[in-house]
């Protein structure tokens, strides 16, 4: 988990004033290195349709400012998403173009992923390590993108056996909650109690090679490019 720093903002009671959105917009920073979202995708989606239509009718961006009654430069800072142009002025762009003003919102869709599952009503999964006594139950999905993200809650029963031929693309990070396991990537072991971590290149051979203490069970997150051959 990500680690969050505050800003010393007390609590707001009943008689203090609201903090200020210039506060709150700041109130909050998360400590990743992730990069921030890209600003203005209403206004770079509107580009990226009005570049597209404009050279499906093989017009310049000066023909289609003519066309419209704006400048080439204003076309030009238009498809590149760099303003928010006023009504009239995408209204002027969609008649030169001959298309409904619509037309230049269609390909905006802002959705963002969001997998919530409740507690033991996971998706159990077949996987190599399952004949083993290894069970995988999903955690989530991540359905769009070109990252793939599989977290898993995987317990090893009683029963289960060592097993150390796991490898597939991506990378892979492995929490330990209960038990005792020593696991071995590419020839190293590693001996895991709860709140050890592990974080690997899953293209190498993986798994459990000791169940020390069993039952056990830890967390898996999978992230892999979409496309990627998986092989376990």
């Amino acid at each position: 988990m990500s680690q969050v720093t505050k800003l010393p903002v007390p609590l707001k009671s009943r008689d203090q004033a609201p903090v200020s959105s210039a506060l709150a917009e700041t109130a909050l920073t998360t400590a990743s290195n992730a990069p921030q979202e890209s600003p203005r995708p209403l206004e770079k989606a509107l580009g990226h349709q009005v570049r597209t239509l404009r050279r499906e009718r093989d017009l310049t961006a000066m023909e289609l400012g003519q066309a419209a009654g704006v400048s080439q430069a204003m076309i030009s800072k238009i498809e590149n998403g760099q303003i928010s142009p006023s009504l009239s002025t995408v209204s002027s762009i969609a008649n030169a173009l001959n298309v409904p003003l619509s037309s230049l919102f269609s390909t905006f869709e802002e959705k963002r992923d969001c997998s919530f599952v409740k507690s033991g009503q996971g998706l159990l999964i077949e996987r190599g390590g399952t004949k083993a006594g290894h069970v995988y139950e999903l955690l989530g999905a991540s359905l769009r993108g070109d990252v793939v993200v599989e977290p898993y809650l995987i317990t090893l029963e009683e029963d289960a056996d060592p097993y150390t031929n796991f490898n597939h693309a991506g990378m892979e990070f492995i929490y330990m909650l209960t038990g005792e396991v020593i696991y071995r990537h590419s020839n190293q072991d590693y001996r895991l109690k709860p709140g050890d971590s592990l974080m690997f290149d899953s293209a190498g051979l993986h798994g459990p090679v000791k169940l020390v203490t069993t039952p056990m069970t830890y967390i898996s997150v999978i992230i892999y490019p979409r496309g990627a051959a998986m092989v376990r």
